[in-house]
């Protein structure tokens, strides 16, 4: 065989490297980037871009307008995307949506004064902000905050800076709509000028979208006066394309059904599992807490054992939802989307700002089951903006009537529970084919995980996680009508199907519970955990108070659970007082069973007072045992500085124990209302009360 010389070599050298490059590309090298790979951030759209910097941001997309918001449910999201639509298509303005994360702010101080900037910011539990707003808030309202020029408060560097703000709040919460009240303070503070009334939404009374629509009116008066903007008829501008991919086949490798990101639609999820991305959890036991036929109330347990994922007990779960089939069924048909429900669509947006809320191409069918809220409530303005496009010119005037009057809105919208399927079946039963797919994309927010309190100890159990969840009905006055929860019948359904039942049909709902692919088995959910401050005292020799009728015991079986093993282990236990109510101690008696074994651990530090509203002619609640035991409660506050508890219906119960409590240490302590108001206000500031509420 001939030698091989140097020259040789380096030829055979460079053909080998040539060849495993060429095999090699696409799998190792040279992959094209997915815009959804990674995590459900980068699977609603992209993010800012190549920059931090919202001034060059907008420079180079030819913007004079920004909206940003301060989310947590994806509400404040969607009333920042109706402003930016409305600035753009009635007055002309160039706008785009911001997500408070994805920028910096240490430049507003540099924001020309030819420019604008919206704030819409929700107030999350305890006047706190919302987690994409957290840095931003903490920059605007700090003492020592400084800007890009150098400038601090004292020189009121943002005098060139036009604002409005909106809140989103509820006034059932002591910090109502905090975070808007105190950034808008702070920003006039640093020298900006807010254009309009700092508007204020209500979900606590239930206003939330008329408040919203009663102050932009003025708003945008004001706003047209002093930027000199001339209003305009609007007509429907869409943000984003839609394509019917003919080329392309459901089944195709490339298709999202209902996947959230790349990773997960090559079947191989990988962390961290968080807001964006969640872990599709294998559910290792579901059961039935209720007694009666006609009310659910579920037990799971969500295994995390391998993921990564951690809780601390009193953090909260967040299951991923989907939609009901027959409410998806609903949405196609009224559209006349039926016949290609499972057409390949691609979405893009039509201006380099915005932001695709899922993955494509997919289909019809899986943007709405997976991505779309399609059984959320309905706006006024949603139904004004489909009137043009109504079958018949009865049904575009029904439209234009509902859009406007807010009384027959609220009667034959609102009170009914309505969906936007379900008003456009009343109005006018034919098929509404001219509806444009891509209006039903930006009006419809995207589908929004729902939070529980997790109700087990990670002491106790770090790889399982418990929920505790009824199952959610509304009852319609004057109507045959139940409006059914969308998260809780999904999770009945998945309870259904572990118990042996081939197709769950909870209430009439079916739920594509194998997820798209198949991939959740039946017996899987998506799921990620978000982290509270709701959190038992780092002693557990001190003592505990703990408020939770209903469902709101969960994060307490969780605390005692804790204690209890704790003294089991030998550690010394502080008192443990739970008051916990439900109607019929034979019905719906949460855990019963538990409270007994986990006072045999506690023994005498364990105190279980119990409020069966409808055992007694006369309602009892859990205010009411608090009452009865004010000597009790107030030696714990006050001699023994427990920390006080209350977890549940925020509107009436919660406000009932905190008018209560104040009631007890007024009485106790021989002091006037008032100053009892003050040391439950003081104990809420220094974290001895704390709350975990919903509305």
């Amino acid at each position: 065989m001939a030698q091989l010389d140097a020259l040789d070599l380096i030829v055979l050298a460079i053909l080998l490297l040539g060849s495993v490059a060429y095999f090699t590309k696409g799998t190792y090298w040279g992959i094209p980037k997915d815009p959804y790979a990674g995590s459900y951030a980068l699977a609603n759209g992209h993010k800012a871009g190549k920059t931090r910097n919202i001034l060059e941001k907008m420079e180079e997309s030819g913007k004079n307008c920004v909206v940003f918001y301060g989310s947590q449910t994806g509400t404040a999201e969607d009333y920042a995307a109706r402003l930016a639509k409305e600035g753009s298509s009635r007055f002309g303005l160039k706008t785009m949506v911001a997500d408070l994360e994805d920028y910096d702010y240490e430049n507003l101080d540099a924001f020309p004064a030819d420019k604008l900037a919206f704030f819409v910011l929700a107030t999350y539990g305890e006047g706190e902000p919302t987690d994409n707003a957290v840095d931003f808030y903490e920059f605007v309202t700090g003492q020592d905050t400084s800007f890009s020029n150098g400038g601090g408060v004292e020189d009121r560097p943002l005098e060139s800076l036009k604002f409005v703000a909106f809140g989103l709040g509820n006034n059932t919460y002591e910090h109502y709509n905090s975070v808007v009240r105190r950034v808008d303070e702070a920003l006039v503070r640093l020298g900006a000028s807010r254009i309009g009334k700092a508007g204020e939404g209500d979900d606590g009374a239930g206003t939330m979208e008329e408040d919203f629509l009663a102050w932009k009116e003025p708003m945008w008066a004001e706003l047209s006066e002093k930027m000199s903007l001339d209003e305009r008829e609007a007509v429907y501008e869409p943000i984003f394309s839609i394509t019917e991919r003919e080329d392309m086949k459901a089944n195709a490798d490339e298709v999202y059904l209902g996947e959230p990101n790349k990773n997960h639609l090559e079947g191989s999820q990988r962390g961290p599992y968080n807001s964006h991305n969640p872990f599709i959890a294998p559910i290792a036991e579901s059961k039935e807490l209720f007694t009666v036929k006609d009310r659910n109330c579920l037990h799971l347990e969500i295994d995390i054992k391998g993921s990564n994922l951690t809780y601390e007990t009193g953090d909260h779960i967040a299951v991923w939802p989907t939609n009901a089939g027959r409410e998806v069924d609903r949405f196609v048909s009224i559209l006349g989307l039926s016949e290609k429900r499972h057409a390949v669509i691609s979405v893009k947006g039509l201006d380099p700002t915005a932001r695709v809320p899922f993955p494509t191409p997919t289909t019809y069918d899986a943007a709405i089951r997976y991505h779309m809220e399609i059984c959320g409530p309905v706006s006024r303005q949603f139904v004004a903006s489909l009137a043009p496009f109504a079958p018949s010119d009865a049904a575009k005037a029904e439209m234009t009537r509902l859009g406007s009057d807010k009384d027959y809105f609220s009667d034959q919208v609102s009170q009914q529970y309505l969906n936007i399927a379900q008003v456009l079946e009343r109005v006018d039963q034919h098929r509404w084919t001219n509806v444009p797919f891509s209006i039903m994309i930006e009006e419809i927010k995207k589908i929004q995980p729902r939070y529980y309190s997790i109700s087990s100890s990670s002491l106790v159990q770090k790889d399982q996680i418990s929920i505790t969840a009824v199952v959610e009905e509304i009852r319609v006055p004057g109507s045959d009508s139940i409006v059914k929860g969308v998260t809780t019948n999904y999770l009945l359904a998945l309870k259904q199907k572990q118990h042996g039942d081939p197709n769950p049909d909870p209430h009439g709902l079916t739920y594509a519970i194998n997820g798209p692919r198949n991939k959740y088995d039946g017996i899987h959910v998506p799921v990620h955990v978000r982290h509270s401050n709701f959190k038992l005292p780092s002693d557990p020799s001190k003592p505990i108070i703990m408020v939770g009728p209903g469902s709101g015991v969960a994060p307490f079986r969780g605390f005692v659970q804790e204690r209890a093993a704790q003294a089991k282990a030998g550690q010394k236990v502080g008192q443990t007082v739970l008051f916990y109510g439900c109607r019929r101690s034979t019905e719906d008696y949460l855990y019963k069973d538990e409270w007994e074994s986990f006072k045999n651990d506690l023994g005498e530090t364990f105190t279980l007072i119990t409020a069966f509203s409808r055992e007694s002619p006369k309602k009892t609640y859990v205010q009411h045992r608090l009452e009865e035991n004010a000597a009790l409660v107030n030696s714990l506050l006050q001699e023994h500085k427990a920390n006080f508890y209350v977890c549940g219906d925020a509107a009436n119960m919660a406000r009932e124990v905190s008018t209560m409590l104040g009631k007890i240490i007024s009485e106790q302590r021989g002091v006037s209302l008032e100053k009892a108001e003050d040391v439950v206000k003081a104990m809420r500031n220094s974290n001895q009360y704390q709350e975990d509420v919903w509305s």
